[in-house]
């Protein structure tokens, strides 16, 4: 009897061993490979919770990587003008930053994505290798959604320019980057963000944001047709409206033309990269497993 239990126990013992020594291994491997620490950036009325799907993403794929879901600026706190939230992020990643000798990428959501682009641009010394722009409003946004009836009940999307394009206005995150292309003068000459971000308005550091902007290495623009948020879901790709809200796509933009602020650099460079997938709503981006292993997952070395 002891012999025909000993061959079960033995069997398993061996397969134990076997699973152990194929973590170790696994643990080895990372080590040996160093994946870059990720860093991620939520968005507009979002917090830090909600990316524990994207993160376990990461870890699957990339084993022992250091995850970082910035927990600052959380749900309605995430309407605090964007240059406020610039330096706070700014503040809480640094460390993170100063501690990876080769390197971190960024994963940038919705609002988060204009946030990194302000980091970027403002941080002389960041070393951020991969900048994943996950649905986010790049080039603006204009658009009735449920977020703006939920914000200003009183406005639509024709008539928010009264609001925004006001000091008052570019108090509140979404001001900053509302981009009505029926009054273009008015969003270059208020807007306190994107417009200077793009080089679309005067600004003596212009040359030094660029300068910043171009350390990266890549830049991954992801969204879809099917977003329902941003608007035009175009502007997740540097794409936007003429003033006949007809898209005009990223490479006939001024802001690519004149490479305002380095994309036209990048794309002659090879470091421009689109990824575009139908049938994903705006709230599922982060954590639909389809965009990570088609959009996300190989930028992350």
């Amino acid at each position: 009897m002891k012999g025909a239990h000993s061959t079960p126990t033995t069997r398993s013992m061996s397969r134990g061993s076997g699973l152990l020594w194929g973590v170790i291994g696994v643990c080895l491997w990372a080590a040996a490979v160093g994946f870059k620490p990720v860093i991620i950036v939520h968005g507009l009325f979002d917090s830090s919770g909600d990316f524990l799907t994207l993160s376990r993403f990461i870890n699957e794929s990339h084993p022992g990587t250091n995850v970082s879901v910035i927990d600052l600026f959380d749900r309605s706190s995430s309407l605090q003008p964007m240059w406020k939230q610039v330096e706070g992020f700014k503040a809480a990643i640094y460390p993170t930053m100063q501690n990876a000798e080769d390197g971190v990428n960024f994963i940038c959501y919705s609002q988060g994505g204009l946030i990194c682009r302000g980091i970027l641009a403002t941080l002389p010394d960041h070393n951020v290798h991969t900048f994943i722009s996950l649905s986010s409003p790049q080039a603006g946004q204009y658009g009735d959604t449920d977020y703006l009836k939920y914000l200003f009940p009183q406005f639509m999307k024709s008539n928010l320019f009264h609001l925004c394009y006001t000091s008052v206005g570019q108090r509140i995150s979404i001001c900053n980057y509302w981009n009505d292309p029926h009054h273009r003068d008015m969003y270059v000459n208020s807007s306190d963000y994107l417009a200077l971000l793009n080089g679309e308005r005067e600004n003596p550091k212009s040359a030094e944001w660029k300068t910043n902007f171009l350390k990266i290495k890549k830049l991954v623009l992801v969204g879809g047709p099917d977003d329902g948020v941003i608007t035009p879901w175009q502007s997740s790709q540097f794409g936007f409206y003429d003033d006949n809200e007809t898209v005009v796509e990223i490479q006939h933009q001024e802001v690519f033309l004149r490479d305002s602020f380095g994309l036209k650099t990048l794309g002659a460079r090879g470091d421009l990269v689109i990824c575009s997938m139908a049938g994903v709503q705006h709230v599922w981006w982060h954590s639909n497993e389809t965009v990570y292993r088609t959009c996300i997952d190989k930028w992350l070395q």
